[in-house]
């Protein structure tokens, strides 16, 4: 491991453009979340951080110094080098506590305290325009601060490109500003697909007048950048196309998601020794929601119940992470059989990746919706290198492609009952699974080797720009 180590960067007074440094390049990282902010969007910026030292890249990060989200983890700011400048700055955003309460009004129908009709109307009414005016997301009401930041930082510090990573979509709007203020070169890192975004996440405005208005924005910043990255081959390919269509020459470059070997050095032990526990412990981590619906297990496990109902007794299922209301429902489903339910809230990446450890199979899940097919959830990649048998429930598509190569015995689509009432039979009844196929070809996933293909992709915009 290289022990290059930048130092830290101290704005001048002046307003003078500082001397280029003929040896390193310094990245501008626009990431509205940043630890201490949690979730698995978090990992890949932070990590890219870590790691792009290494290959001649020195990072400053623009981020929100008041985020509005549901998680914390400080847990993960011992991924940050101590002398990465962080540039924080403030946003307009309610509280997510406030944002939270307003969702559930909207799910359930029922405003807080006793509202006349008219006021709540008008609450609908008011909730509407500033659905339209909060485009693409909440988040733009972080741009103004975060503009005049990045506007001082890029002024006063020589930097050589700007990479924005969304969601929020919002990073990218700001990012193709500075860049045509600047002239910098501009990665779009695209950890989700704006289109599918835009049509599964939660509580986003779906309207035709939204709907226009995004694609103009979407178009604004393909058009302004240099470079598009995704995560999957399938959704490169998809937002290049998209890019290309909106009459823009960007380049495109999958560097999928990953695990850290670091994060892994205190699992060593009970990464390769079995779960002691007497019942079969299957583990799912991460949001449940829309997109990873545990319908499809829930059916399997309740078409057990129908038949032979006693074998659940060994079965205990452990649900990690945020769940929707409608999910929670789903899994208040269980409780009507013999399987143990663990249902736990978030939890810090490494308590989670000790549950993971812990073991005897890890759950992937994985909606099979219009789009499903080009995405790979995050967490797939350090289920890989957990070394856990993997029970993935998804659509065939890319996901499916990848699990072939390691778990290919537990991969079923969702309308697979009896395939995935078999395999939980026969892992129920004591029989173990066949070790991981192919587990030299995990190394591509290594977050190390992905800040590479990045560096990679960053030292050839700066040579094509010069």
């Amino acid at each position: 491991m290289s022990t290059i180590i930048s130092q830290p960067i101290d704005l001048p007074d002046s307003g003078e453009r500082p001397l280029r440094s003929t040896e390193r390049k310094r990245l501008l990282l626009i990431s509205y979340h940043f630890p201490p902010v949690g979730g698995a969007g978090v990992q890949r910026p932070v990590k890219f951080v870590k790691y792009l030292r290494q290959f001649g890249w020195d990072v400053s990060v623009l981020m929100a110094a008041n985020p509005s989200v549901p998680v914390f983890d400080n847990s993960l700011l011992v991924d940050i080098p101590e002398d990465t400048h962080l540039e924080k700055t403030r946003t307009w955003e309610p509280d997510y506590s406030l944002k939270k309460n307003m969702a559930t009004q909207k799910r359930t129908g029922q405003p807080t305290g006793l509202l006349s009709p008219l006021k709540t109307a008008c609450r609908k009414v008011i909730k509407a325009g500033a659905g339209l005016l909060l485009q693409p997301d909440a988040q733009i009401l972080w741009y103004p601060n975060a503009l005049k930041a990045g506007k001082r930082l890029l002024k006063n510090v020589h930097h050589d490109a700007i990479l924005a990573t969304a969601p929020p979509y919002s990073n990218l709007i700001l990012a193709s500003k500075l860049k045509k203020i600047f002239d910098l070169p501009l990665v779009a890192d695209f950890r989700d697909e704006w289109d599918l975004s835009s049509k599964y996440l939660e509580n986003h405005q779906q309207d035709h007048i939204s709907h226009l208005i995004q694609t103009r924005l979407q178009k604004s910043v393909m058009k302004a950048s240099d470079a598009i990255v995704a995560t999957t081959q399938a959704s490169t390919e998809r937002l290049l196309d998209r890019a290309h269509q909106f009459g823009t020459d960007a380049i495109g470059k999958c560097i999928y998601n990953g695990f850290d070997l670091d994060d892994f050095e205190s699992l060593d032990e009970c990464r390769h020794a079995p779960s002691k526990s007497k019942r079969f412990r299957i583990v799912y981590t991460g949001t449940l929601w829309n997109l990873t619906t545990v319908e499809p297990l829930i059916k399997a496990i309740e078409s057990i119940h129908q038949d032979n109902p006693e074998i659940l007794s060994k079965l205990e299922l452990q649900f990690i992470g945020r769940k929707t209301p409608e999910q929670l429902a789903l899994l208040e489903r269980i409780n009507q059989t013999a399987c143990t339910l663990i249902n736990e809230e978030y939890c810090a990446h490494q308590e989670a990746l000790k549950k993971m450890a812990a073991a005897d199979a890890l759950c992937l899940l994985l909606s099979d919706v219009d789009g499903a097919n080009r995405v790979a959830p995050a967490k797939l990649f350090e289920y890989l290198a957990i070394n856990r048998e993997i029970l993935s429930i998804t659509p065939a598509g890319e996901t499916a492609g990848i699990l072939h190569d390691f778990w290919p015995a537990g991969n079923f689509r969702a309308d697979d009952t009896a395939g995935i009432v078999r395999w939980l039979k026969t892992r129920l009844t004591g029989q173990t699974a066949s070790p991981m196929s192919n587990p030299e070809k995990i190394n591509q996933f290594n977050r190390e080797f992905q800040a590479g293909q990045l560096a990679e992709l960053l030292n050839l915009l700066v040579r094509n720009h010069a």
